[in-house]
């Protein structure tokens, strides 16, 4: 051991007297850094109703749960399978990272029989702005959720970063994780709708899961009051994967806009229940503000303009955007008539 350290120490020596710098470590991945700022995630859980599926209905899973493409089953398949996934996508400028993370319910219900409509499929989520900062996983800014068809902005403490077109709504908490050295942002979906904001603006009331990052494994709630439930991360641009699956028809009914149906009892004893009512990332939309639609997933950075008032530099240019390669499709679907989610 004494023989290897003093090897070692002879190799900076030759490096020092050289001028050279010891090698720099590696800078982290884009899956690396998903999991760095991956929400840990309190899910309200409600357990009444028959759509409840006994709180099974409030489990996030996969778009896939039933092990096909078909998105016009989801509902009817619903609790089937309850393994906990979120999907990621990084992109990349010179100054920020912005990081999408979409969760996926394969109801939007309720349990009552008044003016409200339930659909097929649910997908919320929210976009994270980490800045470049020389450090390995930059410095988390801001974020914007999205709760049906609204757009909700919060900043952590100390960010600096202050209202821009759209007041802050709140700030951003963070928590460590039982499962990593890291503190992590903090999210909420309400039960039923699943509208997506910053804990603890929804929080559980009763019943809930509490939901934590990992980067390959997938647990199932052991029912609806489990406090300590690993997700698994799974990138949005995997081959085969959501962006690749964007002009599967029976996936989805346009760019951005899963299919789903009336089938499986969606809207029984209840006011009604949507088709093709719930949005990928590339689909959000808040309509009366200035991104157009799928523009907080496809281009973020115009989202941080617009949305806060930044200090320093704000590059508008990504170095890393795959949905650029779909950019004349993308604008054409913004004209589309906006979906309930």
């Amino acid at each position: 051991m004494r023989f290897v350290g003093r090897i070692a120490f002879g190799m900076a020596g030759v490096l020092a007297a050289a001028g050279l710098a010891a090698p720099a470590q590696a800078a982290p991945s884009r899956a690396e850094l998903a999991l760095r700022w991956a929400p840990i995630h309190y899910q309200d859980v409600d357990t009444t109703g028959a759509h409840a599926l006994g709180g099974r209905s409030d489990f996030i899973t996969r778009y896939d749960l039933d092990g096909n493409l078909n998105g016009r089953d989801n509902w009817d398949n619903a609790g089937k399978n309850t393994s906990a996934a979120v999907y990621y996508s990084v992109l990349e400028t010179g100054t920020h990272y912005y990081l999408t993370y979409f969760f996926f319910h394969p109801r939007d219900w309720i349990d009552h029989p008044f003016f409200e409509t339930e659909h097929e499929n649910d997908g919320e989520g929210v976009v994270e702005i980490v800045q470049k900062d020389g450090s390995a996983y930059g410095t988390l800014k801001a974020a914007v959720t999205v709760a049906h068809s609204d757009f909700y902005s919060y900043i952590p403490t100390g960010s600096g970063w202050t209202n821009g077109s759209e007041t802050i709504d709140g700030t951003l908490q963070l928590q460590s994780s039982p499962h990593d050295s890291f503190q992590h942002p903090v999210t909420a979906q309400e039960r039923g709708g699943h509208g997506l904001k910053a804990w603890p603006q929804y929080d559980i009331d009763g019943d809930g899961v509490v939901y934590y990052p990992t980067a390959s494994t997938s647990e199932a709630p052991s029912g609806p009051n489990d406090r300590d439930v690993k997700y698994e991360l799974i990138d949005i641009f995997a081959g085969g994967g959501l962006w690749a699956q964007r002009n599967n028809t029976n996936l989805f009914a346009n760019l951005g806009t899963f299919a789903g149906d009336t089938s499986g009892g969606c809207g029984q004893g209840t006011w009604s229940c949507g088709t093709n009512s719930a949005n990928a990332p590339w689909g959000w939309d808040d309509g009366n503000d200035v991104p157009a639609r799928g523009e907080i997933a496809t281009d973020p950075a115009r989202l941080a303009a617009s949305y806060f008032k930044v200090p320093g530099s704000l590059d508008r240019s990504y170095s890393y955007n795959p949905y650029s390669s779909a950019a004349a499709a993308l604008k054409a679907a913004r004209s589309l008539p906006p979906t309930i989610d």
